[in-house]
């Protein structure tokens, strides 16, 4: 069957629907992964968007015409999916999402038993050529669908992390970006001290009001603009379309990164289990592993990317991991990513410190970083080799673990070519911002030259 190939990320089955990404490419995906698989059942949950009803039943077909069974669990977060799978003890799952991209896109994120996500690299080539191929089992025996609600179980799985009584009765802004975080938040929310202001928790596929990708300045501005508004508000928090990730505003307004919170969380974590393995990508702040060493743990640097940490969190057995873009991956998630429950540890540290979050950061926190620029370049490996050579004439380390990493001592860059489109994207971080400034021109003069 001829289709768009370019859909099979590294990371998931991803496109705009229906040009690239359709109901004969659904089913075909549904009838590879359980030839790839071998599995008797597949979990399927699936988000709020226009077009996911249509691939859902296009997927589940396909599934159930190669003889395994299908769980329904109807409209659910990502993290709901993973945990549905670790907790039932499912063979496969896969959510029926695009996550935080735009409305005219939609996808597939595939997992196996134990919650273990398919990559580029293992599973998703395999049924590529599947659906190249292009044929459906015929003939055999057909599969059943049955539906099972997992709200309960999941919220209190959620809830399990956290001592709910400590919990302070706190004013929390919540942008669910008209994503599944709408219908997940309130199953936990309603069961804590705290008073909810709802923003945008009507479930929406066309996205009326921004984009769910909280990653991006300007779909935080309503956000940001009601916490620093409402005194009385004690925090936000943005979740993205498939409410697998957040970021967090302080009581001021301003936007907390990812890698900060991944400190906040490994710290609180740590306190109760210390000495345990924390891993964080290499592009969060150096203020990440400091943290987590002054707390007592093990920091364990890492690549970008779930299908890179899940498998390397289970290997070290490490308790924690977190990235700059908001994923954050508990051991005792069936290692996997939950926004949901990162946001609840967060609530229980400001709860026994009794410190409002901007405090929190500042304690931790000394460094300017850049966030990421990405910049549009044809020839990505030649580019890359061009900064590094510069670097190196300069006699500083650096470092492939992800791209290139030029260690400044004060300061550092990396530099990762995009694994999709014809991107360079730039990390940099120093401890000023005078020095910060002139390290990023003068890597972006020569990335843009």
């Amino acid at each position: 069957m001829n289709f768009d190939d370019s859909i099979f990320k590294a990371y998931d089955i991803r496109g705009v629907y229906p040009d690239q990404l359709d109901e004969d490419v659904a089913r075909l995906i549904g009838a590879g992964l359980v030839e790839y698989l071998g599995c008797r059942e597949v979990f399927v949950g699936r988000d709020m968007r226009v077009s996911t009803g249509s691939l859902f039943e296009a997927l589940t077909e396909g599934i159930l015409a190669s003889g395994a069974d299908v769980v329904d669990i109807g409209l659910v977060s990502t993290d709901g999916l993973y945990f549905a799978v670790g907790k039932f003890g499912a063979e496969a799952g896969v959510m029926v999402t695009a996550s935080h991209n735009p409305p005219e896109y939609n996808g597939f994120k595939i997992c196996m038993s134990g919650a273990i996500p398919l990559s580029g690299t293992a599973g998703l080539p395999e049924i590529k050529e599947f659906a190249k191929r292009g044929k459906l089992p015929s003939g055999g025996k057909i599969g059943i669908i049955r539906r099972k609600n997992i709200d309960k179980e999941y919220a209190d799985h959620c809830l399990s992390f956290i001592d709910i009584k400590k919990i302070k009765p706190f004013h929390i802004a919540v942008d669910a970006g008209n994503g599944m975080a709408g219908k997940t938040f309130p199953t936990v929310s309603d069961r804590l001290p705290i008073v909810v202001k709802p923003m945008f928790f009507e479930l929406d596929g066309t996205f009326p009001n921004h984009l769910a990708s909280p990653i991006e300045p300007e779909n935080t501005e309503a956000l940001r603009a009601k916490v620093a508004a409402e005194p009385t508000i004690d925090l936000g928090a943005a979740f993205d379309g498939d409410a697998d990730r957040v970021f967090l505003i302080d009581e001021k307004g301003s936007l907390v990164g990812g890698d900060m919170i991944t400190a906040l969380v490994a710290k609180r974590l740590l306190l109760e289990h210390p000495g345990e393995k924390v891993v964080y990508a290499l592009i969060c702040s150096r203020a990440v592993p400091e943290i987590i060493e002054k707390s007592g743990g093990i920091a364990i640097r890492s690549r970008v990317g779930h299908a890179i940490i899940k498998p390397l969190m289970k290997r070290e057995n490490a308790i924690f991991g977190g990235e700059h873009s908001g994923h954050f991956y508990l051991r005792d998630n069936y290692f996997a990513d939950s926004g949901l429950i990162a946001l609840l540890v967060c609530l229980e540290l400001l709860s026994e410190t009794d410190k409002p979050l901007s405090e929190l950061i500042a304690e931790i926190d000394h460094y300017y970083r850049s966030g990421e620029i990405n910049s549009k370049v044809e020839d990505r490996a030649g580019t890359v080799a061009k900064v590094r050579k510069h670097y190196e004439k300069k006699g500083l380390p650096i470092d492939d673990l992800d791209g290139i990493t030029v260690d400044g001592g004060s300061w550092w860059i990396n530099l990762r070519p995009s694994n999709t489109e014809p991107l360079i994207r730039l990390n940099a971080e120093a401890e000023t911002p005078e020095k910060l400034d002139e390290i990023v021109g003068e890597t972006l003069a020569m990335i843009r030259q």
